[in-house]
């Protein structure tokens, strides 16, 4: 019986990932462990086994086909631009995808100048600024803090992540224009959908239950 190999994004993801498989019977003992050194967690009994990756490196593995599904956020999924189906919202992590800065950069973006942007992002800040607004920007990639680039003159705004705001505020910043929502997903590899179509799909259903009773 082949394995169903499932991507997770490390960190608090990972665990609140793990909850909702064990409300639905999927369990990994050797997870439970925080001590283990392994990189690999198996379950031979119901044939699945799972792995921890850096958020960025789950839509790879599971385009290569090296994981059958990944869990990892919207941002990372629309940052990395990978080939695979995204099934369905898991509700986790919900944030906003956001253009901020100062109140004074405003009447810069409504009236379409050129400005600067400063992002984690590039590739969701291009398509937002370049397909959806039709304004030509130039995009700086920063992995740092952000939200420094406008407060010394670096950039005009900021595309980033947006849960509470307080350090926008703590900073005078504000949200200036929404790019997106975001929240957890679920990604599975185009070629597994076809092949374990069966196996994945009572996995999707199974969770996709789960969310509703939470919800109701």
């Amino acid at each position: 019986m082949r394995e169903i190999t499932i991507a997770l994004a490390k960190g608090r993801l990972a665990n609140k990932a793990m909850d909702l498989f064990d409300k639905i019977g999927i369990s990994c003992e050797e997870m439970k462990d925080k001590n283990s050194r392994k990189l690999i967690f198996e379950n031979p009994d119901l044939g699945m086994r799972f792995f921890l990756a850096k958020a960025n490196d789950v839509p790879t593995y599971v385009e290569y086909g090296a994981a059958d599904i990944g869990i990892v956020g919207k941002d990372t999924i629309l940052e990395e631009g990978r080939k695979l189906y995204e099934v369905l919202d898991l509700r986790m992590g919900k944030c906003r995808m956001c253009v901020c800065g100062p109140e004074a950069a405003r009447e810069r973006l409504k009236h379409h100048e050129l400005i600067r942007v400063a992002t984690k992002y590039p590739h969701i800040a291009k398509d937002y600024f370049y397909n959806k607004k039709y304004q030509t920007v130039e995009i700086i990639k920063l992995n740092g803090s952000i939200e420094l680039a406008p407060i010394v003159g670096l950039a005009d705004v900021i595309v980033d992540i947006v849960e509470t705001g307080s350090t926008l505020r703590e900073n005078g910043l504000v949200v200036l224009e929404e790019v997106c929502d975001l929240s957890a997903r679920m990604v599975v590899n185009q070629v597994s959908m076809k092949r374990e179509n069966e196996k994945i799909t009572q996995i999707i259903k199974g969770l996709q239950e789960i969310l509703r009773e939470e919800q109701a």
